[in-house]
């Protein structure tokens, strides 16, 4: 891998001084927000990972480290042509697919990937979540889809979530898990929870009978109120 060398100009000491110091609170967002994770109950034990875009390629948590034992210089670096500099971490192994949904979804900026308990119930069922409730459109269309099994790790795995993602913020993995995307580890953290909410209540709503689902004009108008809810509005 070819090491990058920062040309020095009189300027560069404080460039680089911010540029640490904002490297140093990316890393903190990601333990941060893999804490929170396992904290709400999203990703039991080590299973899960988070990452953020950083500079041309993206922060992410390190395979197989218990989230209360990180450190910031625990947090990996990978390039978007996927080199791991030397030096660091392992990265998680599931690293392709952030690359690949980063390079599917340029507007979006962190992502957070659970084996939360329902949402990993339909996965392996084999069963996406339907327009059963209107807050499926928090996903960014009109269900939450499932993508085929892959191997963990694996090119093929990646190009699954990437089409997944593609026209949607969140999709279930079969036989494996759930993944968020969002503008900011906040954003995709606050969805992968709301996908597990609704991932309970559609395994619930499933032990009752057929459910109803709401037609393609209704989530299309929740689609729309979406773009405006809370204070978007404003200003």
């Amino acid at each position: 891998m070819t090491v990058v060398k920062t040309k020095r100009t009189s300027t560069g000491p404080k460039r680089s001084a911010a540029a640490a110091v904002g490297e140093l609170s990316a890393r903190r967002e990601v333990i941060t927000t893999a804490r929170e994770m396992s904290r709400m109950g999203l990703s039991p034990g080590r299973s899960g990972n988070v990452s953020r875009r950083w500079k041309t390629g993206m922060l992410v948590t390190p395979s197989g480290m218990a989230y209360g034992a990180l450190e910031p210089k625990d947090i990996v670096f990978v390039d978007g042509d996927g080199a791991f500099p030397p030096g660091q971490k392992k990265p998680s192994s599931e690293w392709r697919f952030h690359l690949a949904a980063y390079d599917m979804r340029p507007d979006m900026g962190a992502i957070v990937h659970t084996h939360s308990l329902h949402a990993t119930v339909l996965a392996c069922a084999h069963k996406a979540i339907p327009a059963f409730h209107y807050m499926v459109a928090a996903a960014g269309g009109n269900d939450i889809p499932l993508v085929p099994y892959a191997t963990f790790g694996t090119e093929e795995l990646s190009r699954h979530v990437a089409r997944g993602l593609a026209h949607r913020n969140a999709c279930l993995m079969s036989n494996h898990g759930q993944i968020a995307i969002g503008p900011t580890l906040q954003s995709a953290l606050e969805l992968a929870a709301e996908v597990e909410v609704l991932a309970e209540q559609y395994y619930k709503v499933l032990t009752l009978g057929i459910p109803v689902i709401l037609p393609d004009s209704e989530m299309a108008l929740m689609l729309e109120k979406f773009k405006a809810y809370g204070q978007k509005a404003q200003g």
